[in-house]
């Protein structure tokens, strides 16, 4: 039973061989002059993106004071 589970899982891996080599393509791993400007955007939102987050949230800490009874 292992043998012919093992077969089965064989056959489908090559019947799917060829998607495979697809993904690995060269348009998958192709550079555009647009590659550099999408590396600069996805750092600027990476880096900024928590400096804003920290700046709303002082800005909003102050607001809730604690109450004096």
């Amino acid at each position: 039973m292992r043998r012919l589970c093992t077969a089965a899982a064989l056959a489908l891996m090559l019947a799917y061989a060829g998607t495979a080599f697809a993904i690995d393509s060269y348009r998958y791993l192709h550079v555009s002059i647009e590659t550099p400007w999408m590396i600069f955007l996805f750092l600027l939102v990476a880096v900024f993106v928590p400096f804003i987050l920290m700046v709303a949230l002082m800005w909003r800490r102050p607001k809730h004071k604690p109450n004096d009874e």
